[in-house]
């Protein structure tokens, strides 16, 4: 596995021009390693995709082939994932924005649940994916400015209170700390947080560049300790707030190197507080600590293993597997971390 310094991309500074930038007391610069932190790098290996490179593994299951051959049906396939949530390395779940459904694989197979496909219900923009606290998860779906409820033991789907309206819901995230749910209301550049019955509690922020305000907010996530992480998209940074919704460090700046944003998209955190942000422009997952100093990134653009083409989603579970969404390569791939400096 080679971690690349992310190449020049100069066309990208047209995205910049007339931006405010951000705060410089509360934004981070890019910062070489030293000795302390050295230890805290992680080493990612990359361990598989889905589906398989190899063309000639049967990717589907026994139903979807027979409804392939004996009833015309089109067999369902990976198309634009946009977000994963992983379960182990040979189970995880799929928004595929193409196939405007779900996937889940299980091992080599993979494939839109039967109930799923009989609902026949067409998700026109997924975006994001958490769990829940009943062995479920949570989704959105931006055009439809909606939350859903997947329960697949009960093989169950249900909208997450009618009543509720969002502004272009995007990213979700469950906190087990506070049992709530926080939302990204990107089109209203602020933060919805709701109970588990999808009943609204409070709000956090509004649209500007100041630490807590927002410009088009995205993907987010939730740590064990409840702090939650926000890529801020274009405003170009990362905002990390604690449960109450105060701010507790914002990093990030437009750029064409290593350390900088481009087109920011998913954010996961690992076990050990290091913060991942997926860059669809650079092709890259970038590594950062709580702070904002770079660590290292994972990535590059390609086809290869772990090389990526325009990525968006990012997962990363309790044993430390990272699961990207590799959009534009049409799969997944899964990543292991470890902290012992050897290969």
């Amino acid at each position: 596995m080679k971690l690349r310094i992310l190449p020049h991309h100069s066309v990208l500074m047209m995205f910049f021009i007339g931006l405010t930038f951000v705060d410089p007391g509360y934004t981070q610069g890019v910062n070489r390693l030293d000795s302390n932190t050295m230890s805290c790098v992680p080493h990612i290996k990359w361990i598989r995709q889905w589906p398989s490179s190899d063309k000639k593994k049967k990717q589907h299951s026994f139903r979807s082939r027979f409804n392939s051959i004996f009833l015309g049906k089109k067999t369902p396939s990976l198309t634009r994932p946009v977000a994963v949530m992983g379960v182990n390395p040979e189970n995880f779940w799929v928004l595929d924005q193409g196939a405007m459904s779900i996937f889940n694989i299980q091992g080599e197979l993979g494939d839109i649940p039967h109930f799923l496909q009989k609902l026949n219900h067409d998700f026109i923009s997924l975006v994001g994916i958490c769990s829940d606290s009943s062995g479920g998860f949570f989704f959105t779906d931006s055009f439809e400015k909606k939350i859903y409820r997947f329960l697949p033991d009960k093989k169950k789907l249900q909208v997450l209170n009618d009543s509720l309206i969002l502004d272009q819901p995007t990213g979700i995230a469950w906190s087990e700390k506070t049992r709530e749910i926080w939302v990204t209301e990107t089109n209203a550049h602020r933060i919805a947080i709701v109970n588990e019955k999808g009943e609204r509690i409070r709000n956090i922020g509004s649209r500007g560049t100041a630490p807590g305000e927002f410009n088009y907010p995205t993907h987010i996530w939730i740590d064990k300790n409840g702090l939650v992480y926000i890529n801020d998209a274009m405003n170009f940074r990362i905002q990390v707030l604690n449960p109450a919704g105060d701010v507790v460090s914002v990093f990030g700046k437009p750029g064409d190197a290593s350390g900088f944003f481009a087109r920011p998209k998913g954010v996961a955190v690992d076990s050990h507080g290091n913060i991942y942000s997926v860059d669809a422009l650079f092709h890259t997952v970038q590594v950062f600590d709580l702070k904002g100093l770079y660590l290292n990134s994972i990535g590059g653009q390609g086809q290869g293993e772990g090389e990526f083409w325009m990525p968006s989603g990012i997962y990363i579970d309790r044993n430390d597997f990272v699961y990207v969404a590799d959009s534009y390569n049409s799969r997944i791939q899964v990543f292991q971390l470890n902290y012992n400096n050897t290969k």
